[in-house]
């Protein structure tokens, strides 16, 4: 079941309330997407643990629902 590039957002927001969000579907499939994620709470935070931050934001849904996340993140 693929999910919807909006619900790939809400899920950050959720996280991430004053996070800027740009959701890309890289092969209009629902199951391959780019998410451009600007968030203060990257700040002073590895590139490893940015992500870490996104994918705890999924919760759960990479290699479920969603197969394919290319993170571009920045603080």
């Amino acid at each position: 079941m693929a999910m919807d590039a909006s619900e790939l957002e809400e899920l950050i927001l959720k996280s991430m309330p004053d996070a800027s969000v740009r959701i890309e579907d890289l092969r209009g499939d629902g199951d391959h997407y780019a998410a451009y994620v600007a968030s203060e709470a990257f700040r002073g935070k590895s590139l490893v643990q940015q992500h870490q931050l996104v994918y705890q934001a999924l919760q759960g849904a990479m290699g479920g629902q969603l197969h394919a996340l290319a993170l571009h993140t920045s603080g």
